[in-house]
């Protein structure tokens, strides 16, 4: 097994552990209940910012359960597909699916593989809230989007941002902790006995790897793949909190605690492939 290879196989274990914690969510970060009543969990950021959905063929890259899939036919999509590579958390996709009586297609794969497993091409790329900093290769991924995507099709891409995950959070003070770039072959390494939600039933399968991608690099990958930048936005408000203390700042958002200096906490990007 190449070091890669392994890097993806604990990443699938932990990943399998969090989408069963995450499918009988109980603190509400994934409002199950909103989605299975045909509403939405998007967030507002992503909410305001997609534009409509209505008619298109939606692709959700990296869906995990599934929910923010189903908010998206639920906002009028034509059709939604979402790809993962965890079997644990496509069945509870599927499951979902099944309640909400919403139509939807769901395919395991790695994302680099999708082009070939989904056999198909869209209107839209979804891609959002912790996504692309478990993949090594970014120029890879650009590839992806761009051959999923139709001519005319488009990508919508909201993540923590990379000067974000380059801190900690020190004495009510952001330092610097982590390079901006993670070099393929060496990621970071975390041991996280429990996952983001504030879930406090415990995982096993706690090591994951992941990897920063500067601003600068996402966007020219997707140059080099082909897509034209249509915006590129800086947010201070974040889907989880990511540092301790942090504070609501709207529904399932936070902000910096009062006194802490401001960074861009998130994301956001729009480009499209030239018809």
């Amino acid at each position: 097994m190449s070091d890669t290879q392994a890097f993806f196989a604990a990443n699938l274990a932990n990943w399998n552990e969090r989408a069963a914690l995450h499918a009988t969510d109980t603190t509400g970060s994934y409002r199950i209940a909103k989605v299975l009543a045909g509403g939405s969990s998007l967030h507002a950021i992503e909410a305001d910012e997609i534009g409509d959905v209505a008619g298109l063929d939606v692709v959700h890259l990296q869906c995990h359960i599934g929910l923010d899939t189903l908010s998206l036919k639920h906002l009028g999509a034509r059709s939604v597909t979402g790809l993962d590579f965890s079997p644990t958390a496509l069945a509870a996709a599927r499951d979902f699916a099944a309640r909400a009586g919403t139509q939807a297609r769901f395919v395991e794969a790695s994302i680099y593989d999708a082009p070939e497993a989904l056999g198909e091409r869209y209107d839209l790329a979804f891609v959002t809230w912790g996504a692309i900093n478990w993949l090594p290769d970014i120029a890879a991924w650009a590839r992806v989007v761009a051959a999923v995507l139709r001519p005319g099709g488009r990508l919508y891409l909201l993540e923590g941002h990379p000067m974000m995950n380059q801190c900690d959070l020190v004495e009510g003070r952001l330092v610097v902790t982590y390079d901006a770039r993670t070099p393929e072959d060496r990621p970071l390494v975390f041991d996280e006995e429990e996952t983001y939600t504030g879930d406090a039933r415990k995982l096993t399968a706690t090591r994951n790897y992941e990897w920063i991608h500067p601003v600068g690099v996402v966007v020219g990958a997707l140059l080099a793949a082909g897509l034209r930048l249509d915006f590129l936005r800086e947010h201070d408000r974040l889907a989880w909190q990511a540092f301790p203390g942090m504070v609501e700042a709207g529904e399932d958002l936070f902000a910096l605690p009062p006194g802490v200096a401001g960074i861009p906490l998130a994301l956001s990007i729009g480009a499209t492939k030239p018809a």
